[in-house]
């Protein structure tokens, strides 16, 4: 991998709380910094596009993620999103052809003790460089087909889509 293109979209992986406002909003990207720390042997670049809940994405913002990542040459991309609406992004990534795609994202903030985020990322970090190319997800220890997954709500995870 000559380099890795990373995209953020915001989601949980990037939600910082507010104590004043007893609230949590979608922060900086924390995944170059997770990289960082991490002292990862390759290079990375960051487009933060985005900085919504993943329940706000429209369909025109799936069309900007598409676009950049389409119009970018790096062939390996790794896109932060949030988990209610990746599967649907990841969907809308289909037609882009020659490329590796994996979405992750968290299902508690990166900032927090005991998030996901570190281990979501290292998992979309090794899947982006040993499968060939189309759109994938990683979540929950799992590469999953978005064709084949849905998030379950009530136990907060990934899994098979039975529809």
């Amino acid at each position: 991998m000559e380099e890795l293109l990373i995209v953020t979209t915001g989601g949980t992986i990037d939600k910082v709380y507010f104590d004043d406002k007893s609230d949590y909003q979608v922060g900086e990207p924390q995944i170059g910094r997770i990289l960082e720390e991490l002292g990862v042997a390759f290079r990375f670049r960051v487009i933060p596009i985005l900085r919504k809940d993943s329940l706000h994405i429209t369909d025109a913002d799936r069309e900007l993620v598409r676009a950049t990542v389409a119009a970018q040459p790096t062939r390996h991309v790794l896109v932060t999103h949030g988990t209610d609406s990746m599967v649907q992004t990841a969907q809308a990534l289909a037609p882009v052809a020659g490329k590796t795609i994996v979405l992750t994202g968290a299902l508690n903030p990166a900032r927090f003790r005991g998030s996901d985020a570190e281990f979501n990322i290292g998992t979309a970090v090794g899947a982006v460089q040993s499968l060939g190319a189309g759109v994938y997800i990683a979540m929950n220890g799992r590469i999953w087909d978005p064709a084949r997954v849905r998030k379950n709500v009530a136990a907060n995870r990934f899994e098979a889509d039975a529809g």
